[in-house]
């Protein structure tokens, strides 16, 4: 008589490492990845003749906006709130002290811009301001410009930002140019 013996049964493991990569596609394929998240800037293009790009800017068309390691604003060395940047930002870039600008609304003040297409932001900052401190910063700049071109674009097209043409806005960006100057942060 032959003795039986007993045999424990086994998984066929063949099929698992199929099993396995189907399982590696199927949520690479529907898993989303978030985009990068940043500044929508454009660095200006290359200058092909230095000495006509670099000018002298006069000190009446120079904001200085200044941020801290404590996080506090300061602009022209004097601390502000956050809620201020941009009305004192659109002062001073719609000022008009020449009166040769027709479509600003400005005081006219001695001390700031001569016209919106001389006015200069420098923003600088320490090496520990924190990076949200600094983006809100650069919202409240980039909403007093973005304030001042649909103004400009409803008095002279009467349209909505949204409405204009390419051209049109090519005439918005002459008419208030953005010009921002990031100074480079000084580290020890």
């Amino acid at each position: 008589m032959k003795s039986f013996r007993k045999h424990s049964a086994t998984v066929n493991a063949g099929s698992m490492a199929d099993i396995a990569f189907l399982l590696l596609i199927f949520f690479l394929v529907t898993t989303t990845i978030s985009a990068d998240k940043g500044l929508l800037r454009q660095l200006p293009s290359d200058c092909p003749d230095i000495e006509k790009c670099i000018k002298d800017i006069d000190e009446r068309n120079l904001l200085r906006i200044a941020l801290n390691h404590k996080q506090e604003i300061y602009i022209e060395d004097k601390v502000v709130k956050l809620e201020n940047v941009k009305d004192i930002v659109q002062a001073f870039v719609d000022n008009n002290s020449m009166s040769n600008c027709d479509y600003c609304k400005g005081e006219k003040l001695s001390i700031s811009s001569n016209h919106p297409r001389e006015a200069v932001i420098s923003l600088s900052h320490d090496a520990l301001t924190k990076y949200q401190l600094f983006i809100s910063v650069q919202d409240e700049i980039t909403k007093a410009y973005y304030d001042l071109r649909a103004r400009y674009i409803e008095h002279k097209f009467n349209k909505t930002p949204s409405e204009i043409t390419d051209e049109e806005f090519e005439a918005v960006k002459k008419a208030y140019p953005f010009v921002v100057s990031e100074v480079m942060v000084k580290r020890d």
